[in-house]
């Protein structure tokens, strides 16, 4: 079996959208790439995540030949490629329709930094990206076109791709998105919110990634 260890952990990527309350039944993926092969490993098409085990990820070729699995891939499985021959520091792509998120993206709107939260973990404001028909190279092209140096992307009218260089980052930031998307969606029921001014932005964002964790 191919790249058992990248498999695991595609495989408890895959698992933490239902865990974190991102999807719902057998939407949203996981994927990630492996630096060496250019392998592309995805969640199949359809399946309970409760069945989802690191023996039933799909692995692909960088143009989408199945080299390994005995499922379809994911029905994303063209954006997901597609990001990841045109961004070449991104090694792992999250696609989830998370509430909250969602809402904005069904609006064709993007969360403007109004929380130290997002200038934390995204250096900006999240964008929303244009609608792409699903099955195609477009949703991967408007994510290409649209996220900027953002980790983060809302589709109008579809939901939310994020990229990270590991499984563990892309995850983080489609939990991250939705987290901000809930309390901004609440923020904006009471009131209008002062969004933080873009040298702040940069500097408490350059401070966390600079200062946040254990070195």
């Amino acid at each position: 079996m191919l790249l058992p260890e990248l498999r695991e952990q595609v495989c408890w990527g895959n698992l933490m959208l239902p865990k974190a309350g991102l999807v719902t039944w057998t939407s949203g993926n996981v994927s990630a790439r492996d630096p060496r092969s250019g392998y592309v490993l995805i969640k199949p098409s359809g399946l309970p995540y409760e069945q989802l085990t690191p023996e039933a990820i799909v692995i692909l070729a960088p143009e989408g030949q199945i080299v390994e699995g005995d499922l379809k891939p994911s029905v994303d499985a063209g954006a997901h490629l597609y990001v990841y021959r045109h961004r070449e520091d991104v090694h792992a792509v999250v696609h989830t329709h998370s509430t909250f998120a969602t809402a904005f993206a069904a609006l064709g709107r993007p969360i403007p930094v109004y929380l130290t939260a997002i200038a934390d973990e995204f250096g900006g404001p999240i964008p929303c990206g244009g609608y792409a028909r699903i099955g195609s190279d477009e949703i991967g092209q408007e994510i290409v076109r649209s996220i900027g140096k953002s980790p983060a992307i809302l589709l109008k009218n579809h939901g939310v791709f994020t990229i990270g260089p590991t499984v563990t980052a892309a995850v983080k930031a489609a939990v991250m998105t939705e987290d901000v998307a809930r309390t901004v969606y609440y923020a904006l029921q009471m009131g209008q919110p002062d969004e933080i001014p873009p040298e702040e932005v940069e500097r408490a964002h350059r401070r966390y990634v600079e200062k946040y964790g254990q070195r």
